[in-house]
């Protein structure tokens, strides 16, 4: 395949004014390879104390050093390196998240005052919800007015090499989903190609309709909430350990036939939003057993039911529940790890944002409220009281109940889901 580093056609003659938030792992890639490209102005962000400093100064003057697994080493610097949200440029073009999704919040609220209509704003990745951040923060007609879009996961498996001023790329992906919500009047594929154009040929952004699809197909959050959910949920989870159990070959039939309920209700709701909403793309949304299929195919030894394709898909051979290690006389332990991304990001930022639609919906849910509840109780967390979704803790998620949406027909409307009718 041709070098994508050639193919730095400009958007336009005028410089590319770039901002990245954030400061970790991606950033370090995101800073070298857009930093690269002729025309490009680029900022970087980052809220956490002390850490913008830090990086400013660990950045050498040749620039962020990154080591390409699809061609030669890249170096980039950029032109900034603030803590300061009014250090930004008044009139960028693209602004990325490379981030936790708790932080988006505060992000946005901080850039709010400095974003001009038109700008085109999004996450690497953006679990479930983004939008319905970006429009709280943001307000419903500047995010009409501007192209939001959210990756399902990160471009590439990359880690820092030394701090400031190498990365390495450990494999591109071939393929990443990018769901778009683009400015009134452009199109989605316009957003897929200004990240082409600054992150390179690979992966290829295969633009998806709609963030509601994606939202409520959020794998993550019905995969690995369920399969702790099954795990553990007849044992004593401070009882450690020997070694760290196996996460999908461990799963038992009740734990398929779980993910295979909690996958119903997801499309259950899918049905009635369709009833009511005949013209709505959900065709991103499918059952967990066909996602399987799709996804890993001649890799799934036995295809007779989802807890025999868990067991025998060579992609999940050797994978390990999160642990973290203690000692106990000597000997080294094993215990739960539940402030894992499997439970701080895929339970508020996933499972609990596909609960509080069906809420909406009407959709009972109980498969999902026993996981939700359980997963609760290991997170010391409060989401669903007495069948609802009003805890103490939903103003920490992105459930729409957050963000004061009680309707379905103004939670569709305000968040663009029917723009399409207009």
């Amino acid at each position: 395949p041709h070098n994508f580093l050639n193919t730095a056609t400009t958007i336009n003659m005028t410089k590319s004014k770039v901002l990245l938030c954030g400061g970790g792992n991606a950033i370090h890639v995101l800073s070298s390879y857009v930093s690269s490209k002729p025309n490009t102005h680029v900022t970087v962000l980052s809220l956490f104390p002390g850490e913008a400093e830090k990086l400013r100064n660990a950045i050498p003057s040749e620039g962020v050093k990154c080591i390409n697994d699809l061609g030669p080493d890249v170096y980039g610097k950029p032109d900034t390196v603030t803590d300061k949200p009014e250090d930004i440029p008044s009139d960028l073009d693209l602004v990325i998240f490379a981030l936790p999704s708790f932080t988006h919040d505060m992000y946005l609220k901080a850039l709010k005052p400095y974003l001009k209509e038109g700008v085109t704003i999004g996450a690497m990745p953006g679990e479930g919800g983004f939008d319905l951040c970006a429009i709280h923060n943001l307000g419903s007609e500047f995010v009409r007015k501007s192209s939001l879009f959210a990756l399902e996961t990160l471009p590439w498996a990359c880690r820092i090499l030394e701090y400031g001023s190498s990365v390495e790329i450990l494999g591109t992906k071939k393929e990443v989903e990018i769901i778009v919500s683009p400015k009134h009047g452009t199109t989605k594929e316009s957003v897929a190609d200004l990240l082409h154009e600054l992150i390179g040929e690979c992966p290829r952004f295969d633009p998806a309709d709609n963030f509601l699809a994606v939202t409520l197909m959020n794998i993550n959050s019905v995969w690995h909430p369920t399969i702790s959910y099954g795990f553990y949920r007849d044992k004593d989870v401070t009882k450690p350990f020997d070694e760290p159990p196996l996460f999908y070959y461990g799963a038992d039939e009740y734990t398929g036939e779980k993910l295979g309920k909690v996958s119903n209700e997801v499309l259950e709701l899918k049905r009635v939003l369709l009833e009511k909403y005949p013209s709505l793309s959900l065709d991103a949304l499918h059952h967990v057993s066909e996602w399987m299929i799709r996804s890993y195919g001649d890799d799934i030894g036995d295809k007779t039911n989802i807890y025999t394709m868990l067991r025998t898909n060579k992609g999940y051979r050797g994978l390990t529940h999160p642990m973290r290690e203690i000692e106990v006389d000597g000997q080294k332990k094993y215990l739960p790890n539940f402030r894992y991304r499997y439970f701080t990001e895929d339970i508020p930022m996933g499972l609990v944002v596909t609960r509080g639609i069906a809420e909406l919906a009407g959709v009972p849910t109980p498969n999902m409220d026993d996981v939700i509840i359980w997963c609760q109780k290991v997170l010391e967390k409060e989401y669903i009281v007495d069948g609802k979704l009003i805890g103490k803790d939903v103003e920490s998620t992105r459930a729409p109940q957050r963000y004061g949406f009680s309707d379905l027909d103004t939670f569709m409307k305000v968040n663009h889901y029917l723009d399409h009718l207009d």
